[in-house]
């Protein structure tokens, strides 16, 4: 491999509020952050809407990628002086680490549901494609970006650099957790990171922990475990995702039935028509999103002015729990009658998550397990040893909240009909 570009005469430093400092020490990364589409991710939040709950909640990706360069980069350093590691692998990972993210949109995963759009394959895009990114990675070798992509997508023949960036306990999730639990101002996302670095060790399948370690990995599970549901699964958090997702479907419907928008949908007439290309998805953010949410509060549509306005003065949809099949129907169809569209007021929206699993026979998605390594040599996976992880292995948490207007259904006049929709509601 051609290292056509080496060490910065002097270390670069950013500092940060999780891991004080973040350090670069190598041209390759320090281009790599210049570059417009690493910048880009400045614009664009680690936790989408959860803004509208925990208010400190206003970090972008771009400072989460940079955590997870920095966790990877110290987790290398570890590994070092250990004879399974191939240092000539270093500026690969580092390069995967800081770019695992780089291909995410505007509030991603709304975005990507509503749109058929995945980020994973604009990231591979992004490294691949005719961008600044690509322009520098090749200048480690031609084969470089090929190999940086196959590490963040999961295809690369080196177990053990992939499960640096994507396994149940690396890089990214460490960072998220730590960086997310710290902006929402939650203590359950904290867990000892150092610990976890110095009991890490590197094999050919993968990173395994030091037996020694396995409290620390126990309490990193339960962090994230608690995360999930008392931050990324919150309700509120849920409620605006709703309401934005409703407005990306209700301006897609009024595009295609050759509604007049006032505002000229430059950076959504090419996701509208399913052809986005890299380019235009680029030129997305959320500064952009919300430009034109601005201007659809001013639309004749009522139904896109509404949910504009809802979103952008969190004047959200309350929430109940799930109601049978039968009272769902009952109530999409009181709604009609009062002249509410259930289709945008009237949402079910599902939340789960696997806290901790290994891999099962027959399962389409290989979960790479969390291994400890014995005084003895042996190798076990981490339920097998722990009674803590084993009560939430495989055990998958399900949650379906009903999303409704309070204030529209409270504006019914016919008093009747107002009482049965709360009736069912209130149940």
């Amino acid at each position: 491999m051609a290292k056509l570009l080496g060490k910065l005469h002097e270390e670069k430093v950013f500092k940060d509020p999780v891991h004080r400092y973040i350090h670069v020490r190598d041209e390759l990364i320090w281009r790599l952050i210049g570059t417009r589409e690493f910048q880009r991710l400045r614009r664009i939040r680690q936790l989408g809407t959860t803004y509208l709950t925990f208010h400190g909640a206003e970090h972008s990706r771009f400072s989460h990628s940079l955590g997870v360069y920095e966790i990877t980069r110290r987790i290398i350093d570890i590994f070092q002086e250990k004879k399974t590691w191939d240092p000539e692998k270093r500026l690969l990972v580092l390069s995967a680490a800081l770019l695992h993210d780089v291909g995410h949109g505007p509030f991603s995963h709304s975005f990507e549901k509503v749109f058929g759009v995945d980020h994973e394959e604009f990231s591979r895009d992004i490294i691949l494609g005719d961008t600044e990114v690509h322009r520098v990675l090749l200048q480690m070798g031609e084969d470089f970006p090929v190999q940086v992509a196959e590490v963040i997508a999961k295809t690369h023949r080196d177990k053990l650099i992939v499960s640096l960036i994507s396994s149940q306990i690396d890089a990214d999730r460490m960072d998220y957790l730590l960086r997310d639990a710290y902006f929402t101002g939650v203590s359950y996302g904290n867990f000892d990171i150092e610990r976890i670095l110095r009991v890490m060790r590197p094999t050919e399948e993968g990173v395994v922990i030091k037996s020694s370690g396995m409290h620390a990995v126990e309490d990193y599970i339960m962090s994230r475990y608690q995360m999930y549901w008392q931050v990324y699964f919150h309700p509120v958090t849920r409620s605006a995702e709703v309401i934005l997702s409703k407005i990306l479907h209700r301006a897609k419907e009024l595009y295609e039935t050759g509604y007049t928008f006032k505002r000229e949908l430059s950076h959504f007439k090419t996701l509208f028509d399913g052809n986005v290309s890299l380019h235009d998805y680029i030129s997305l953010d959320e500064g952009v999103i919300h430009y034109y949410f601005q201007g659809w509060m001013e639309e004749e549509d009522s139904i896109l002015s509404d949910l504009c306005h809802r979103f952008i003065d969190r004047k959200l949809f309350k929430y109940t729990e799930m109601v049978s099949f039968t009272d769902g129907h009952l109530l999409s169809s009181y709604f009609t009658e009062a002249g509410i569209n259930p289709k945008y007021y009237l949402v079910v929206d599902s939340s789960s998550d696997l806290p901790y699993d290994f891999y099962r026979p027959g399962e389409k998605e290989e979960r790479l397990p969390i291994n400890l390594l014995k005084p003895n040599g042996d190798i076990r996976e981490l339920s097998r040893e722990s009674d803590v992880v084993e009560a939430i292995s495989g055990k998958r948490r399900t949650d379906h909240k009903l999303y409704y207007p309070l204030d529209l259904i409270e504006a019914i006049e016919d008093i009747t009909l107002k009482s049965k929709i709360k009736e069912i509601l209130n149940r």
